[in-house]
């Protein structure tokens, strides 16, 4: 029964994320413009990313999205094994362990991310 709910609150927390990522912008198509005769045009696969930073940059945006969905689910779980105990002491310590090493690991996150933003900003 837990295996069945980490697997539907998974695919109800990811589905809306692989849709959102599969569509195009308003405005960025692939096709070569009909004003601008070439043979051969390239467009860029990236889109609107022409430097590394922006490209780096949206990986670190991605990365935190997953990150922070994955970190709720980890509060959900924790959440639901401390209420489902029963009063075992340990599945209740169990659930408090899950909810505090999800807390510890979002403020490694990002206070890594907050570090690597402020040493890249100075640099510039």
């Amino acid at each position: 029964m837990k295996k069945f709910l980490f697997i539907l609150f998974s695919a109800l927390i990811l589905i809306p994320f692989s849709l959102a990522l599969a569509q195009t912008p308003p405005g960025n198509s692939n096709t070569p413009s009909p004003k601008t005769p070439c043979a051969t045009c390239l467009t860029n696969p990236l889109g609107n990313i022409s430097t590394p930073q922006l490209l780096i940059g949206q990986i670190i945006n991605a990365v935190l999205g997953v990150v922070g969905s994955i970190a709720l689910l980890m509060f959900i779980y924790g959440g639901i094994t401390w209420m489902t105990s029963g009063g075992s002491s340990e599945k209740i310590k169990k659930g408090r362990d899950i909810i505090v090493w999800s807390a510890i690991g979002l403020i490694v996150i990002f206070a890594s991310y907050g570090l690597v933003r402020v040493l890249i900003l100075t640099i510039k």
